[in-house]
């Protein structure tokens, strides 16, 4: 039977390199689990009035359809919070999603058609190609200064077509953790309005941050065409939840968007009602837990970025946020790192993720993992990959 072509440009690495280690597993191996970014698997949850906002939300009998855009009080607690790192937005400027993917593929479909680019961040986060594939356009990955967090403008500048509809960033980014600073958010804005572009801009990881001060493009987007993506999988420990939301800036430029995007939303109804209870008291309840975390999740960095630089034939920037390391494997034995990969999952049944499934032009050649787990997991897993690497 006919599959549409567009689905066979559909990948997700994180979650597609799972089938190798559930086969090994039906073996009665053991395998260590470093490829998911949920924090909630790994022992992290939301707190207790959270959990009891979503109780008491089904328990009231809030279990009917929403508002497509979102219940007005989440949407305008969310102005506030985007207000505090300078986005100019207000409660109408909001729409909440199931999760940031599913806002991602609303933005995606509302301005690629056939043919049109999107500039990617190399190495990105796999859907951001997927989406663009998927609605057909090309996406098209420009250079990223890994050691000093800085986008490369020059390379952004010689790859803008007469096709290029938009510049996308992930800041903290997934995969390589790095936080890019108000100068060059300042310059990626410059070039997409010189460009006449959207900026397309992904701050799930906003409070994830170790050494520096978070910067929000809202900091410095001006009356630009910004459209923010964010959510409350990571930094609320909601993931399951499934809840996030796009925020628009106050531009002129975005009205004819925020006109027809929204019928997308109406299209599917509504996002979970009593998850928007819990999202609205993980944002007006105390914020201590988010600090809490953060240090936790320190300590591991600290460990993780050590250990790897530690091990001959591996090398790694230190991350700024988020909770992703992305080694380079100097002298590839293997074929490709995607081998590479498999076979230290196959030797010593640690999974990661290939770099090459976050963009082929700037992720091959390394891996990503996770350091979500504790201390002693990563510690063990750590043992393992070196291990292998002096096999």
């Amino acid at each position: 039977m006919k599959v549409s072509k567009k689905v066979s440009g559909v990948e997700y690495a994180i979650r597609d390199i799972v089938t190798a280690a559930r086969k090994l597993e039906l073996q009665g191996r053991q395998v260590d689990y470093l490829n998911i970014g949920d924090p909630v698997q790994f022992g992290f949850q939301p707190p207790d009035n959270v959990k009891e906002a979503l109780i008491k939300a089904i328990r009231d009998g809030e279990n009917y359809y929403s508002a497509s855009e979102g219940i007005p009080e989440l949407r305008e607690e969310i102005t506030k919070k985007e207000k505090v790192k300078g986005l100019d937005v207000s409660a109408e400027n909001i729409l909440v999603t199931n999760g940031v993917s599913e806002g991602l593929d609303m933005v995606i479909s509302s301005i690629v058609e056939e043919g049109d680019e999107v500039l990617l961040p190399g190495p990105y986060y796999p859907p951001y190609a997927s989406y663009v594939r998927l609605h057909g356009g090309l996406p098209v990955e420009f250079a990223v200064d890994m050691q000093n967090s800085k986008p490369d403008i020059d390379d952004i500048r010689s790859k803008i077509t007469k096709k290029t509809v938009a510049i996308c960033l992930i800041s903290p980014n997934n995969p390589t953790g790095l936080v890019f600073n108000e100068k060059s958010l300042k310059e990626l804005v410059d070039v997409a309005n010189e460009n006449n572009l959207y900026i397309i801009c992904d701050e799930i990881y906003d409070q994830i941050v170790f050494d520096e001060q978070f910067t929000g493009i809202g900091k410095v987007a001006g009356d630009s065409p910004v459209i923010l993506l964010n959510g409350f999988s990571k930094v609320h420990l909601m993931s399951g939840w499934r809840i996030g939301y796009i925020a628009f800036n106050n531009s002129s430029q975005l009205a004819s968007i925020q006109e027809n995007l929204p019928k997308l939303a109406r299209v599917r109804i509504s996002t979970s009602l009593p998850v928007q209870y819990a999202a609205l008291e993980s944002l007006r309840g105390p914020q201590g837990y988010i600090s809490e975390f953060v240090n936790e999740l320190k300590k591991r960095r600290d460990l993780v970025i050590k250990r790897l630089n530690s091990i001959p034939g591996l090398s790694c920037p230190n991350p700024k946020g988020a909770f992703y390391a992305f080694p380079k494997i100097e002298n590839n034995p293997f074929s490709t790192d995607e081998e590479f990969v498999l076979k230290l999952l196959e030797s010593k049944g640690v999974l990661t993720v290939h770099g090459s499934g976050f963009g082929k032009q700037y992720g091959s050649g390394h891996f990503r993992l996770v350091y979500l787990p504790n201390l002693e997991i990563l510690d063990s897993a750590l043992n393992k990959i070196e291990e292998f690497m002096s096999q």
